[in-house]
């Protein structure tokens, strides 16, 4: 065994990897960048070398800097984690020539998968079913259509490189096909540095799951499937082990394809076999479809530990270090079920957009495992993916589980940036979800009833004006006297860009009244806890002007300054504004040009994605504020439209 490994990675995943070090007696040692100094990952290790700038580019993507970090700090082992390198063959090859030795599978298995395309007629070769479409090397824009025609849609274009939804568009028409295709290879070109796309046939009603495997570079198990159906843009939000509705026959079939599949390659370390599943008319054995293989850990292994007892990052060190696999697969059983929720800095009503801040405040419940590699302070930062914890759960039976995870996202408190997590609550509480009915289509389909605007109760807004005034710390007795009567503030709160004003009256040490839209809130301490009306107050939190009152998953509340003379009455509707800090990919706009509403006039590159600004109405462009290329903050003005007749009068 390894005496010392180095992480090449960051966030909670490094954190997960110098956990498990630790309990094996292993040394750690972190890397990280200029935007991750004082970052928890870079806490937790034995030790940390300072790799680059802020970017991928300059720090985590420079495998020649971390090799020489492992081999200044005396690691024998490179353990990469998900994402970054962790899936290049020439990093692994750069390594291995370094002296030192990769947590993880081979190069050639890892070729051998990183394109989807060969990676399906190797899997056709090994007798693993796959997705009928087409995988093959004339990528002409008009050869693509026809194959397109052929299959028939719906039909998805891939990116053959890369994972995580980037360079994948869901096409329904042959009308679209063009314009999908360029975007999906504009996003594949960014991402992977490879524009080559490959066209499946598009499953009706589909399901995501995918079969955990380990090998030794000889022979491979698995241990059991995932459903990792609950997905938005592409994305996972709640994975879950093992499948709902899953059958022993259907478990056996799809195992014995995952593991025929990792030792048609040699497969060493943990992997994923995703499958997709005709969730139409129940599980059944002719229904599944090989989609490609993770070569590395899933950021949703934790289930898979939950159900299994098996810690994956002990058996990669072990097997990396020259250990056989430890178990056979009559050995491996599934006890209860696991649920993981993915807790994301993003604005859900915005269309799930990316998010940065500073994490003002941020705690989880007690009894529940969260993998997290941010604390209370730090900055999610635009350069990297805005996840801020996985939550997870178990218990003897799914229903369990499912409550657990319930009662652990309403007791889950964040502030500082805005969260999925009211839509990860309602997600857990949906009740198709309850009875396993699931599919890749559910969030979209129940969009509207999952995405919903919170109604701040009196209370609610009573605690946060008494929070505002300082009131809720241990007071001195004369706190809110006054030699001729009560104490009073007046307060000013706003949400969602209405203000609320509400007066608070000061009665002496531990008692306040709240006078709120026409009703009164008693406010009083006792037993050394506040209660409003008689009810236990829930916590609250107030930092940089925001005070938040963590009820329904966190409420906030902008505290306005009295002395704002603020007079925007409202945004220019021809004003198309940066909705995150990015880069200006595309600039389509020209100062004269006219413009049709939804014509896409700029592409902004954030948090690893594309997006695309349209334009908000018809009218002729005024200015291009910004060039091509340009680094912007969110809400910067990007393209102003001429004003119409209207605006103008």
């Amino acid at each position: 065994m390894f005496d010392t490994i180095l992480i090449a990675n960051r966030g909670e995943i490094a954190c997960r990897v110098i956990e498990t070090a630790r309990a094996m007696g292993v040394r750690s040692v972190a890397v990280f960048s200029d935007a991750d100094r004082a970052a928890r990952h870079v806490a937790l290790a034995d030790e940390a070398v300072h790799i680059g700038g802020a970017a991928p580019a300059d720090s985590y993507l420079r495998g020649e800097a971390i090799i020489e970090a492992a081999k200044a700090t005396g690691a024998q082992a490179i353990h990469p984690g998900y994402g970054f390198l962790s899936e290049n063959p020439d990093f692994v090859e750069a390594v291995e020539a370094a002296g030192l030795i990769f947590i993880g599978p081979s190069a050639k298995a890892i070729r051998a998968m990183g394109l989807k395309d060969a990676a399906k007629a190797l899997m056709e070769k090994a007798g693993v079913p796959v997705v009928p479409g087409y995988h093959g090397e004339n990528q002409e824009p008009s050869h693509l259509a026809k194959q397109a025609d052929v299959i028939g849609y719906p039909v998805l274009i891939k990116a053959v490189a890369g994972g995580g939804g980037k360079g994948m568009r869901l096409v329904e028409r042959a009308d679209d096909f063009a314009d999908a295709l360029d975007s999906a290879r504009g996003e594949a070109r960014t991402a992977f540095g490879n524009d080559a796309v490959l066209i499946e046939k598009y499953i009706q009603q589909p399901r995501h799951i995918e079969v955990q495997v380990f090998g030794d570079g000889t022979r491979a198990v698995h241990l059991f499937e995932r459903d990792c159906s609950l997905q938005r843009r592409h994305q996972k939000v709640i994975e879950e082990a093992p499948a709902p509705g899953m059958t022993d026959e259907m478990r056996a079939a799809m195992g014995a394809a995952a593991v025929r599949a990792s030792e048609a390659i040699g497969y060493a370390g943990a992997g994923t076999v995703e499958f997709i599943v005709d969730g139409a008319g129940g599980l059944r054995t002719d229904g599944f479809w090989f989609m490609e293989m993770n070569t590395r850990l899933q950021v949703e292994h934790p289930v898979t530990e939950a159900i299994t007892g098996v810690d994956l990052v002990d058996w990669q060190l072990r097997v990396a270090s020259g250990e056989g696999l430890s178990a056979v697969q009559e050995d491996l059983t599934i006890t209860g079920h696991a649920f993981e929720a993915r807790l994301y800095a993003e604005d859900v009503a915005s269309g799930f957009l990316p998010a940065t801040g500073r994490l003002a405040h941020l705690s989880f419940p007690g009894g529940v495992r969260c993998d997290t590699g941010v604390r209370a302070g730090d900055e999610i930062s635009p350069q990297y993916d805005p996840m801020i914890a996985k939550i997870i759960t178990h218990g003897p039976t799914r229903a369990v589980a499912l409550r657990r995870l319930s009662d652990a996202l309403a007791r889950t408190e964040v502030a500082g940036t805005v969260t999925n997590l009211s839509f990860l609550g309602a997600l857990a509480a949906h009740d198709g979800f309850a009875r396993g009915e699931v599919d890749t289509g559910l969030i979209a389909r129940d969009l509207t009833s999952l995405v919903h605007d919170v109604v701040p109760r009196a209370e609610d807004m009573a605690l946060a004006a008494l929070a505002a005034c300082g009131l809720l710390q241990r007071e001195a007795p004369e706190t809110g006297f006054t030699l001729w009567s009560p104490l009073e503030w007046q307060i000013v709160l706003r949400r969602q860009d209405e203000d609320r004003i509400l007066r608070v009256r000061s009665l002496g040490a531990g008692a306040h009244d709240v006078l709120c839209d026409g009703s009164t809130v008693a406010a009083r301490r006792v037993g050394g806890r506040w209660q409003l009306n008689g009810r236990t107050a829930p916590p609250v939190c107030v930092t940089d002007g925001l005070v938040t009152v963590f009820t329904q998953y966190g409420i906030s509340f902008e505290i306005v300054d009295p002395l704002d003379r603020q007079a925007a009455a409202g945004q220019d509707a021809g004003v198309i504004e940066a909705p995150m800090p990015g880069t200006v990919k595309w600039l389509a706009a020209q100062p004269g040009q006219n413009v049709k509403k939804g014509d896409r006039l700029a592409i902004l590159e954030a948090m690893k994605m594309e997006h695309s600004l349209l334009a908000p109405r018809d009218g002729i462009v005024a200015e291009v504020l910004v060039g091509q290329g340009a680094q912007v903050e969110a809400g910067a003005a990007l393209i102003r439209l001429e004003e119409t007749e209207e605006a103008a009068a």
